[in-house]
């Protein structure tokens, strides 16, 4: 496993694989070389999504104490996957990072806690696999809307839900972390 440091502990990861004959293989949690990699945490639900091409979805978190890290990855098709700062204390507050996520690129997202996360689709079926720290507490669960954190998603109409429309903007949001 190789890992790239982006906004202030979180990183990119590429998830060893191989291929042969018979198809491909992708090992998308091992704990020891995550350690290798200060990535420290237990795995305490995991879950994926299938999304059509030019949906967003975003920009997702569980507020403290339910706050989580994660681990997320594309094993089937393509996202434009993307994290915001959401940590008052730390020196990448608000900032934004992006990274395509691909079955073919075998890459990952090591996402602390204290970070919004969400994607945009960029082919229809796109698998997004989600290994989480804290289990789901709807109480908890929100987020911010995607079209105000100052970044370009590149899609005219997205396909969004009516929840991720509500949440509030990034500039009204008062963070906890």
């Amino acid at each position: 496993m190789q890992s790239q440091d982006i906004l202030n502990g979180a990183k990119i990861l590429t998830l060893p694989s191989s291929q042969d004959m018979r198809g491909s293989f992708t090992k998308t949690f091992h704990e020891s070389s995550l350690a290798e990699h200060d990535i420290y945490f237990t795995l305490r639900e995991s879950y994926f999504s299938l999304s059509k091409k030019d949906v967003i979805r975003g920009m997702h978190f569980q507020l403290p104490p339910w706050q989580h890290s994660k681990v997320v990855f594309c094993p089937q098709g393509a996202i434009l996957d993307v994290i915001v700062d959401l940590r008052k204390d730390s020196p990448t507050y608000r900032q934004y990072f992006a990274q395509e996520l691909s079955a073919d690129n075998h890459k990952a997202y090591y996402i602390p806690e204290g970070f919004a996360h969400g994607f945009k689709s960029l082919t229809e079926d796109a698998m997004t696999y989600y290994l989480v720290s804290s289990e789901y507490s709807q109480p908890h669960d929100t987020g911010i809307r995607f079209d105000t954190i100052g970044f370009d998603w590149g899609v005219k109409d997205p396909v969004l839900s009516a929840r991720d429309l509500s949440f509030i903007s990034m500039q009204d949001f008062d963070s906890p972390f």
